[in-house]
């Protein structure tokens, strides 16, 4: 469902490829005709252009697509084109309120369900957000850059990522307890992670994303979308009397939460610098995180400074991010480095590119 412009996209790539390669017809025929013993050099460097162009026009379609509702919502973030890092602009960190009128959070929401639980239909927001005018308008420049990814700017927070079923996967097969835990969804773009630990009766879960717009479209509907009209408990309808009581009940449980937009590198310091008190996680959960190396040394020192001594991370990972570089090996290598923690696979999926479940905890100094 996160393809709905593919049409477009792919129309215009087809229609630049000719374009491009007119233009390099043109230029080394009349390169040629001024050179004879020197185009055989140029050719092949306006092929070897032309070769990368297409492959960047291209990068799209590396996503299958297919009808599958679960599949249409978790796009392969392993091959996903990456803007480069000259684009980037600098996103201040930011709390967002939580409105005290729920209905207004769900407005013009199309909802879907998924392992049982209540999301926002992606398609939709992603529509909506393309009409409207938008401060960050991570939608149009996604469009018009061809890429799922711009560095700095937009960084995946629409869709829902693969790993994030496997990490949803584990997390019920480990039977993970998550009574009076405090816990952060790192990245946590639709939330999942995070409403699964609410439901699992965690003591407060935080919510954190790059962009704003992903908190305030995508995150807060859907752990809203949980607690009403049935929301997460597999459509079974209900009396009225419950669904009152479970309205009721939503502020008492966003007491539990609160959102965050912005900078890894300043998360930490709005946190621990705040004047709101805090206590630091006994579980910090991320998806499809390390996918840039770029981005390690923030993610490693907002979790070293986020995490209970006795905390853990469980971090679901592609075994490699083609084209961008990153993966579960070289992150594995990074943190051996740092030496601040110790890493172990819990799981290894297999299906497709291969993927992992890595547990991080701090080293126990003798």
């Amino acid at each position: 469902m996160a393809f709905q412009f593919n049409f477009s996209i792919e129309e215009k790539a087809e229609n630049e490829l000719e374009t491009l390669g007119d233009m390099a017809l043109q230029l080394e025929s009349a390169q040629a005709s001024l050179n004879p013993g020197g185009s055989t050099e140029k050719s092949k460097e306006i092929s070897s252009e032309e070769n990368m162009r297409k492959e960047s026009l291209c990068a799209h379609e590396a996503t299958p697509k297919t009808t599958d509702p679960v599949a249409n919502c978790s796009p392969d973030k392993s091959q996903v084109q990456v803007l480069p890092k000259k684009q980037a602009g600098f996103k201040v960190v930011k709390e967002h309120n939580i409105p005290e009128d729920f209905r207004k959070v769900l407005e013009n929401k199309v909802m879907d369900t998924v392992q049982g639980l209540s999301y926002v239909n992606i398609s939709v927001v992603e529509m909506t957000l393309s009409n409207d005018s938008n401060e960050e308008d991570i939608v149009s420049k996604s469009i018009s850059s061809h890429c799922d990814l711009i560095t700095g700017i937009y960084e995946g927070g629409l869709k829902i990522w693969e790993c994030t079923f496997d990490l949803m996967d584990y997390l019920s097969e480990a039977e993970m307890q998550f009574i009076n835990k405090k816990v952060l969804d790192l990245g946590c773009g639709a939330g999942l992670l995070g409403i699964l630990a609410l439901k699992r009766k965690a003591e407060n879960v935080h919510f954190q994303d790059y962009n704003h717009t992903v908190i305030d479209e995508i995150t807060l509907p859907n752990v809203v979308a949980n607690w009403t009209d049935g929301g997460g408990d597999g459509g079974i309808s209900e009396p009225p009397s419950k669904k009152h009581k479970k309205a009721d009940f939503i502020p008492a449980l966003m007491s539990k939460c609160r959102f965050f937009s912005g900078e890894w590198a300043e998360f930490s310091q709005f946190l621990l610098n705040g004047n709101k008190p805090f206590s630091k996680y006994d579980l910090i959960l991320t998806s499809e995180t390390i996918y840039n190396p770029d981005y390690y040394s923030a993610l490693h020192d907002t979790i070293s400074k986020l995490l209970d001594k006795n905390g853990r991370v469980y971090l679901a990972s592609k075994a490699h991010y083609f084209g961008v570089g990153g993966g579960v090996h070289i992150f594995e290598k990074f943190i051996e480095e740092r030496n601040v923690f110790r890493t172990r696979t819990v799981k290894v999926i297999d299906e497709g590119l291969t993927r992992y479940i890595i547990e991080m905890t701090f080293k126990i100094s003798s």
